[in-house]
């Protein structure tokens, strides 16, 4: 019995040696072998290796593409002085683990505020430089290629790739949307105003051309009323010619006749006049002439 303790101690120590020696690392990870904090060997392959129990320890660094979202939009300017608010992402990933442990430690905000505050400063110079319909639309995907080449030439100082650089949403803020609101109704209003002076001037200009053909045509109609009457008074008169060539006294029978109807032609008319006097002549005597 004495024995046997002894031996499961040692076992036991045995064991608990064989467990410090040995470590696996995943295919997600780098592993860094340590010996009194300094890193003697970077570990990218996966599987199950060797340290020295006691001497060495492991620490583990993620290879995976990361992501930093912000929390917080980035106020950057554009060139017409318009404040926006900028929401990006940043996908990043550790390819040297040696430079990026010498620059961070094992402090990886460290490596994250570092990305976050370049890609930041590159969105406000970039922008700066920019309208807002560049930066919302028209040239973002050429500012986000130069922010992300320009960040990963920095990133690589701390032995990490920034992978790619986008632009979520941008905003404007509170004061430079109503400032916006308001030039676009100005805009608007004065499009509208240019619209209605064009409408006028166009309804003015087919006003005055109906007044002008309306003018040509009256002076057509009344051109061609003219000659017509003037033709039917030639006729009428070739007519009174001609009745009066074959019988002067009929003629001027039928002239009296037209005489007295114009002369009455209401009731209420009264015409005096001396019995005596020619309007008379055919009513005394029928047959004319006053004979």
């Amino acid at each position: 019995m004495n024995r046997i303790l002894p031996t499961l101690a040692l076992i036991l120590v045995a064991l608990f040696v064989l467990s410090t020696t040995f470590f696996t690392v995943d295919q997600r990870q780098f592993a860094v072998v340590f010996q009194f904090s300094e890193a003697k060997r970077v570990i990218s392959e996966p599987g199950i290796h060797f340290k020295i129990p006691l001497l060495q320890d492991v620490r583990y660094f993620d290879k995976r593409i990361q992501t930093i979202d912000e929390n917080q939009p980035a106020r950057v300017q554009t060139i017409e002085k318009m404040n926006v608010k900028v929401d990006s992402y940043i996908k990043w990933q550790i390819v040297d683990v040696e430079r990026y442990y010498k620059a961070v430690g094992l402090d990886e905000r460290k490596a994250v505020d570092r990305l976050r505050n370049t890609v930041n400063n590159m969105l406000r110079d970039e922008f700066g430089k920019r309208t807002v319909q560049d930066v919302i639309s028209g040239k973002r995907e050429e500012v986000m290629a130069y922010v992300r080449k320009v960040a990963d030439a920095d990133a690589a100082r701390i032995g990490v790739r920034v992978v790619d650089v986008r632009v979520k949403r941008v905003e404007l803020e509170d004061s430079t949307l109503a400032s916006v609101y308001e030039r676009m109704q100005s805009e608007r209003k004065a499009v509208a105003n240019q619209l209605r002076a064009e409408g006028s001037a166009d309804a003015e200009k087919i006003k005055a051309d109906a007044d002008k053909q309306r003018e040509v045509i009256m002076a057509d109609a009344y051109n061609q009323a003219q000659q017509l009457k003037g033709e039917g008074d030639g006729k009428a008169a070739g007519i009174y010619s001609a009745a009066y060539g074959k019988n002067p006294e009929f003629y001027a029978f039928y002239k009296s006749l037209d005489a007295y109807k114009q002369s009455f032609s209401k009731k209420s008319d009264v015409l005096v006049v001396d019995p005596s006097s020619d309007f008379f002549k055919y009513m005394k005597n029928p047959r004319g002439g006053g004979k």
